[in-house]
């Protein structure tokens, strides 16, 4: 009878040094591009980091960013806001993705801040939520970019990326949340959005990654990957 022989036991993957990660990006990100709503953070401003976070939905950088600086020129508080009619609004913001709809969403927030708080954007996600038009992504947003407090804003970047390193295994940007909520260290939870927007955009994009020009590409599994550069 012959001898079985013992097949090596296959190991379960090592966990994604995430750290190691986030600092070889933030090393990296000086010679990328900016995210449009990192140039409205700077600012300093809430209102500014809601709007343009609402105008930034289902819209590239390079359309939200001269969008955003056209309407708060001509208005930036939530009462200037609604001094402006809807069509205004519009031709402002256009050619943003849904212009008229959020020309609208835009003036009813403006209306729910001065009703409800004063004019000053709320700094909890749940108030936040309470607004016309705000999910959770923009909620995350401007709490993190908008106030620093601790957010996880997922986006497509965000989702895409961390199931592509192997990081989560999720579905959909909204498992994506709550996964990282419970694995990514809270010290990173601020800044991880913008980081991977930015990362996203510049080199790990969703068709054919410049895998060849990655900092990470030794610890990404290239989850979904089948071809890069």
């Amino acid at each position: 009878m012959a001898a079985r022989v013992a097949l090596p036991s296959r190991r379960p993957p090592r966990p994604v040094d995430i750290a190691t990660v986030i600092r070889r990006l933030q090393r990296t990100r000086s010679a990328w591009n900016p995210t449009a709503l990192a140039q409205f953070a700077d600012a300093g401003d809430p209102f500014r980091v809601l709007i343009a976070c609402i105008l930034s939905l289902r819209t590239q950088d390079t359309t939200t960013g001269p969008a955003a600086a056209r309407l708060f020129a001509v208005a930036d508080t939530p009462e200037r806001l609604l001094t402006l009619t809807p069509a205004r609004i519009a031709r402002l913001i256009y050619p943003v993705g849904f212009y008229r709809t959020k020309a609208r969403v835009i003036l009813g927030i403006c209306r729910d801040l001065l009703a409800q708080h004063g004019g000053r954007v709320p700094d909890t996600i749940d108030e936040l939520l309470k607004l016309g038009g705000v999910g959770r992504k923009t909620a995350n947003l401007v709490v993190t970019l908008g106030f620093n407090k601790p957010g996880i804003c997922v986006d497509t970047h965000v989702h895409r990326i961390s199931n592509r390193l192997g990081y989560v295994r999720t579905r959909n940007p909204e498992e994506t949340e709550m996964a990282l909520r419970a694995t990514l260290p809270r010290r990173f939870w601020i800044g991880y959005n913008d980081l991977l927007v930015a990362f996203g955009q510049n080199v790990c994009a969703p068709i054919s990654p410049k895998c060849s020009a990655c900092p990470v590409s030794d610890l990404c599994r290239r989850v979904g990957v089948t071809t890069s550069r």
